[in-house]
């Protein structure tokens, strides 16, 4: 019924044209005191085969809807699929299309090639800063000074980093590296709480750790990158004496729960928006709002599930669900 609306919309202007014949006609006759009964049945003869006509072209035109509307997926990979045009102004618009269509073609080819430079740029940027960081590590192995608990925890958080710039480029890249398999889950927290050990010594806080007997289906380099982010933000918002707890909540639930300054509740809804800082970035300059923001994407890639629970001055619960039955894996 839209459909047919929309269509006699369209056809507004013809109607009123004939509509407006039809009274002129009627209303001569009337003046001149001629009988209507010929004007009323040529009327309605005229009717009746317009309706007819109109019924036929409106089927015309729905079927050329829908055909169009199939087009909508292919019309992406090109024009050729466009049936062939029946009137100059449909040609007119074709003529329109294939312009667009070049145009956006030329810019979506220079944004490839421009992203494309700047990965290899970054990549190779990422790889070549590898280097002077283990200089650096070796050369803190020999220092005995008092600075030497600062600068580790420098180079620490420079390696991070890189990683994260490593991370954020492999997400985006064409190709992906995922390899979903059965992994125990103790193991992928253990590498993580191993990482970050010096750090939960040298700055007092306490890490609640159970072994957990439990298998995840996942890529287990891509959890081990959130569960080390989310450790991270963990140990940057916990001050001395706080606690750090990972616990596997029933039956396939992963929290990790701290007792740090807490997330405002206004910012809780945007956590994990890319770039967003909220109340604690604009306190801690040098927050980037990144790390949330690439595991919530690593999550969804994962078929995992991310939400977050947050008190002010009481501290934050991270959760993830690791249910992924529908996912392939080797």
């Amino acid at each position: 019924m839209k459909l047919f609306l929309s269509y006699l919309r369209m056809h507004s202007k013809t109607i009123v044209y004939f509509t407006v014949v039809l009274l002129i006609f009627c209303t001569i006759f009337a003046l001149y005191s001629l009988p209507l009964d010929a004007v009323g049945y040529a009327a309605l003869l005229c009717g009746f085969i317009g309706l007819l006509f109109l019924l036929l072209d409106f089927l015309h035109f729905r079927k050329k809807h829908f055909a169009l509307q199939d087009l909508t997926e292919r019309v992406k990979y090109g024009l050729d699929c466009l049936p062939a045009p029946k009137s100059p102004v449909e040609k007119d618009y074709q003529t329109l299309l294939q312009a667009l269509y070049r145009t956006a073609a030329e810019m979506a080819a220079e944004q490839d090639c421009s992203r494309r430079e700047m990965v290899e740029y970054y990549t190779l940027w990422a790889h070549q800063i590898k280097t002077p960081i283990a200089a650096m590590h070796i050369l803190l192995q020999d220092d005995e000074s008092r600075e030497r608990s600062a600068l580790t925890d420098s180079l620490f958080k420079i390696e991070e980093y890189v990683g994260m710039v490593l991370s954020y480029l492999r997400l985006d890249s064409e190709t992906s590296d995922f390899v979903f398999k059965r992994y125990s889950l103790d193991s992928i927290l253990k590498q993580a709480i191993h990482k970050y050990a010096p750090l939960f010594i040298r700055q007092k806080i306490a890490l609640r750790y159970q072994p957990v007997a439990y298998t995840v289906l996942t890529d287990e380099k891509w959890l081990l990158f959130v569960v080390e982010q989310l450790l991270s933000n963990a140990l940057k918002y916990t001050k001395s004496g706080g606690v750090v707890e990972i616990r596997l909540q029933s039956p396939d639930t992963l929290v990790i729960a701290d007792t740090g300054i807490g997330i405002a509740a206004e910012d809780l809804p945007r956590i994990g928006q890319k770039g967003f800082t909220g109340y604690n970035g604009r306190t801690d300059k040098k927050s980037t709002g990144i790390g949330l923001y690439l595991c919530r994407r690593v999550l969804g890639k994962l078929s995992h599930t991310f939400s977050i629970e947050s008190e002010v001055g009481k501290g934050t619960i991270v959760k993830i669900g690791l249910e992924s039955n529908h996912l392939p894996f080797e």
